[in-house]
């Protein structure tokens, strides 16, 4: 069984994708390939995967032998052209730009670092600053032993070998399972575990040994070799991954000689680490809130070090080389992660102006911490609502820190992308429940599900189609699949006995598209009833997005109870520019007059019909923008858990200068 496809995957199979691909296939009994060009590798091999570089938009076939042929082919292809298998689970559409493989920063370092102004220059991996102690962290090197064994010994140690690779699987789940390691930290470890218990590790390595190799130089001896294979890349993501493949042979070297790394446990908070490398595992484990900055001999902006420093808004140098050494008995460092910077023991005209830099970045996210429990009022007391635009529930902490008042928007087509297979209402039922019990006080707008040709799951066929956005999504897939849209409405139905519970429907275009959400609203309450389930009842709305929805506002109104504006797709369907098309993104402007304008024509619609207008699209956390919205009488804007704070200072500061 063979069938090709062209890879839909944001960024293509890099770590983690690969790393649930392969999961995908191990699923299956059969033997599974993936065939890209004349170089056809296991399917079940995350290593031979991404020394494939499969990318973006390349053509590839998935080849399957076995019981299971024709279900493994299925759902590999599916995988492949779900563009959404490539994105960290929890990041939507208008979250700021995650700190993962895609997300980096545009700086380079010069191919030599050199002593600029009394420092050094590496590569500019994360941004921010730091000034602090030095904390060395240079562990011993494991040399090899190039040990010849003799044909008795060559058993045991093969045991020895796969043992090891036990223990450190078993010690690296744990590590998965502990309550202190971050979801994108998470993701990180497992593909690091998946590279530990790889085929292509194991098997280049158990040939080692049969040619008479030890264990330990076996495991340096292949994991050079594999390195230098992804050195040799043209991607540079996929070339960084060449470290992590060196950071798991040292740990699995550690387990066989039945040593450990020194942890990073009694590190001094504010302290600037220092190391010639250091493992992914090692730095995500580490007590990271302790840490001002990160300075590294090797890596690169797509290492996995720089994406966990960048993720925890730590401060981080790299790629330093030879030059790091200069660092082993400095006291105290200072660190630019904007330009790459390393200050050795900076005199006191740099501490001082690197202490003014990092106090006025201090003072200003201090000054905002005050604003996270202001109510915005408007002179005649009504409240506008400065809610988080959210994914995922992994992404509720960070709204609840930022003070949002409630969210706006949720994304529900994320649950149904995370799993192959369509969520249960059971599933769905707690995730809303459990998003409502997170704001008591406040609405929580859940949006139905958003999902189209060019965002596909698991479970729902699409047809081919010449432009997806124009085509069978949002409310028009779902009306036309009440077998998946039930159960969602059951669901919703369920949850809304635990908090304020509000529901909109995505990319409507006619009256009668809620009318007929609202008969199967009804049906799925009557079924709840005859069948004892506990359920509520919810204000339902519709988001304005398309020229359609603003044309026919007024009608809308009569049925709804409230007003949601995208404007990240009535952007694109006014101006008629594919907001994912560079070369008219000076079309794609929200502040555009004509946009502007079907703003405020859905706004006096909303407001003559008695109900509530929102915003949850990029553009309501625009300081541009706000002050027009206000004018027309929008009563919520809903954002980026990061955007919240300003946001509110800054309707803080116009609405007591219009009182």
């Amino acid at each position: 069984m063979e069938r090709s496809t062209i890879v839909r995957v944001q960024d293509g199979l890099h770590a983690r994708p690969a790393t649930r691909f392969v999961r995908l296939a191990k699923g299956f009994e059969s033997d599974v390939e993936i065939v890209k060009g004349e170089k056809a590798v296991s399917a079940k091999s995350s290593v031979k995967l991404m020394l494939l570089g499969v990318k973006e938009n390349d053509e590839v076939s998935i080849r399957a032998n076995g019981a299971d042929a024709i279900e493994a082919v299925d759902a590999l292809i599916a995988y492949l052209e779900n563009p959404m298998s490539g994105v960290e689970e929890g990041v939507g559409e208008s979250a700021p730009q995650p700190a993962t493989e895609a997300a980096v920063p545009k700086a380079a370092a010069p191919a030599e670092p050199a002593a600029v102004d009394g420092g050094l220059h590496g590569v500019a991996a994360s941004v921010g600053l730091g000034l602090g102690p030095v904390f060395a962290h240079f562990p011993q090197q494991i040399e090899p032993h190039n040990k010849t064994l003799s044909a008795d010994e060559i058993g045991p140690e093969k045991k020895r070998f796969e043992e090891a690779i036990v223990r450190l699987q078993e010690k690296l789940d744990r590590s998965l399972a502990s309550d202190g390691m971050q979801e994108s930290d998470r993701g990180i470890v497992a593909a690091l575990r998946d590279i530990a218990s790889d085929d292509a590790l194991r098997d280049e390595t158990l040939a080692a040994i049969d040619g008479g190799l030890d264990a330990v130089s076996a495991v340096i001896a292949s994991s050079s070799n594999l390195a230098d294979d992804f050195r040799k890349l043209d991607d540079a993501y996929m070339a960084a991954r060449a470290e992590d493949m060196e950071s798991i042979a040292r740990q699995i070297c550690l387990t066989l000689l039945g040593q450990e790394d020194a942890r990073l446990d009694d590190i001094p908070d504010g302290a600037i680490l220092v190391a010639e490398d250091i493992g992914a595992w090692d730095l995500a484990r580490a007590p990271l809130k302790r840490l001002g900055g990160v300075v590294c001999g090797h890596g690169g902006a797509t290492s996995h070090v720089a994406i966990i420093a960048r993720t925890h808004g730590i401060p981080a140098v790299l790629g330093l080389g030879e030059a790091v050494n200069a660092l082993r008995d400095a006291r105290e460092a200072a660190i630019d992660g904007q330009t790459g910077q390393v200050v050795i023991d900076p005199d006191e005209a740099t501490r001082a102006r690197f202490e003014e830099m990092i106090g006025a970045a201090t003072r200003e996210k201090e000054a905002l911490k005050a604003y996270k429990d202001v109510v915005p009022r408007r002179a005649d007391g009504t409240v506008i609502q400065v809610a988080a635009n959210l994914g995922s529930l992994e992404e509720v902490e960070a709204a609840q820190e930022a003070g949002a008042m409630g969210v706006g928007l949720f994304r529900t087509e994320l649950l149904f992308m995370r799993h192959m297979h369509l969520p249960s209402e059971d599933m769905q039922a707690e995730t809303y429940a459990e998003l409502a019990r997170a704001f008591p006080d406040h609405p929580v707008i859940v949006r139905t599900l958003d999902i189209g040709g060019d965002k596909p799951i698991s479970g729902v066929e699409f047809p081919e189609e010449e432009n997806p956005f124009l085509g069978w999504r949002g409310i028009r897939m779902c009306l036309d699949r009440p077998d998946i849209f039930k159960v969602q409405l059951r669901a919703l139905l369920r949850a809304a006995v635990h908090g304020n519970l509000r529901v909109m429907l995505p990319m409507v275009s006619d009256v009668e598209e809620v009318r007929r959400t609202r008969v199967l609203i009804g049906e799925c309450a009557a079924e709840l009833k005859v069948e004892g389930v506990a359920h509520g009842e919810f204000p339902l709305g519709v988001m304005i997005e398309t020229p359609a929805a603003v044309f026919g506002a007024a009608a809308l109104a009569e049925e709804v109870a409230f007003f949601s504006i995208g404007t990240n797709d009535l952007t694109q369907y006014v101006m008629a520019a594919d907001r994912l098309n560079p070369s008219v993104a000076n079309l794609n402007d929200a502040a555009h007059p004509a946009v502007m304008a079907a703003v405020g024509q859905a706004a006096n619609a909303a407001l003559a019909a008695g109900i509530e207008i929102g915003m949850c699209g990029e553009a309501a956390a625009r300081s541009d923008l706000i002050p027009e919205f206000v004018r027309m009488g929008l009563t919520e804007l809903s954002m980026s858990p990061a955007a919240i704070q300003a946001t509110k200072k800054q309707l803080s500061e116009l609405l007591d200068a219009a009182a």
